[in-house]
């Protein structure tokens, strides 16, 4: 019998795909390459584009530039409430301590940049390193205790830098930090401009101390002339650690992001138990009226805080009522009876 021949098996060649059907077919986007493709059948996610809380799309470059921005306000909002101060020529003026920046390529970078963000093409000897910038910081606390080691009764008061003598927070800035000075307490403020000069300037008019922790910024920032206790500080976080250490109340007025950071940090430190006794206390009650509905209506309503802590927060328009109210938790005695005169204390 005659063979039959096998017959083999067709290898099926790769599909091609014509010119036309190349261009037809859309080309993924580079920042989309490498990741599967949406499986068949199933809707292809799509994230919403991010915005900002003023409602425009986040991009890098404009996060750049936003930041950019942010840092020339902040400089402008100093300049503006140095320059609106009046009563100057009298006092002493206390220049920023320019040996708290660093001498490198770099120095347009604050400390706390260098510490939190390093620059990558920044030099790599020793002194750019995250254990000499330790020993750096825990320099900056010895001197910071050594410096304020005195202060047994401080009170801190906190508020915007534009704040101008004008404005009726200016009045009362002074008006409350006269009356914890003719008490017998010392006024820590940030050094600068705004509510922190009027709180400088009411302790000098109250015969006390006048505390000024001015902090190294990407701009020159001149201490204001009401200073009495001049101190420079590199790092935020030794600097707030000062102000309540040394603070047996914050007084808060008005203000931005720094004056809500301070006022949060000393709220959180008093519900997790860090520190006790410590009234933190909101002046400006049409200021702060919208923080604290918001507060009621919507953290304390999710259960993020309890009601008990909406009572950490005392808030009043009344300078005396503020001093106060600092009296009070200190056990101290009431503040004088008002003089129908001069409007301040019988012995004011």
């Amino acid at each position: 019998m005659a063979k039959t021949p096998r017959r083999t098996k067709r290898v099926k060649k790769p599909a091609t795909t014509s010119v036309k059907q190349a261009a037809a077919t859309p080309k993924q986007p580079a920042a989309t390459r490498g990741t599967p493709p949406p499986k068949p059948g199933r809707p292809q996610l799509r994230l919403p584009t991010p915005k900002t809380a003023a409602g425009k799309k986040v991009d890098p470059l404009r996060l750049q530039k936003v930041e950019a921005a942010a840092v020339e306000a902040t400089r402008e909002r100093h300049q503006q409430g140095g320059d609106a101060t009046v009563n100057r020529r009298h006092l002493q003026r206390y220049p920023i301590d320019d040996s708290i920046r660093d001498v490198t390529p770099h120095n347009w970078a604050t400390a706390d940049r260098q510490l939190l963000k390093p620059d990558e093409d920044a030099p790599s000897e020793f002194t750019s390193t995250d254990p000499w910038r330790v020993l750096r910081i825990m320099g900056e606390y010895v001197d910071g205790f050594d410096k304020m080691a005195s202060i047994t009764r401080g009170v801190s008061i906190f508020g915007s830098a534009r704040t101008t003598p004008d404005d009726p927070h200016y009045a009362a800035a002074v008006e409350t930090a006269r009356l914890l000075a003719y008490s017998g307490f010392d006024v820590i403020t940030g050094g600068g401009p705004g509510i922190m000069e009027a709180a400088n300037r009411g302790a000098v008019l109250g015969g006390g101390r006048s505390f000024g922790c001015n902090i190294e910024l990407p701009f020159e920032q001149q201490a204001n002339p009401f200073v009495t206790h001049h101190i420079d500080f590199r790092y935020f976080a030794v600097r707030k650690t000062m102000f309540v250490k040394y603070s047996q109340a914050f007084i808060i007025f008005p203000g931005g992001y720094g004056t809500f950071d301070e006022m949060f940090e000393a709220l959180t430190l008093i519900q997790t138990g860090k520190i006790s006794n410590f009234p933190v206390i909101l002046f400006g009650k049409a200021y702060w009226a919208g923080l604290v509905r918001w507060l009621r209506s919507q953290v304390v309503a999710h259960g993020k805080i309890s009601e008990a802590d909406l009572d950490l927060l005392i808030l009043t328009d009344d300078p005396r009522e503020a001093a106060q109210a600092v009296l009070q938790a200190c056990g101290w005695p009431a503040l004088p009876p008002l003089d129908v005169r001069n409007g301040n204390g019988q012995n004011g």
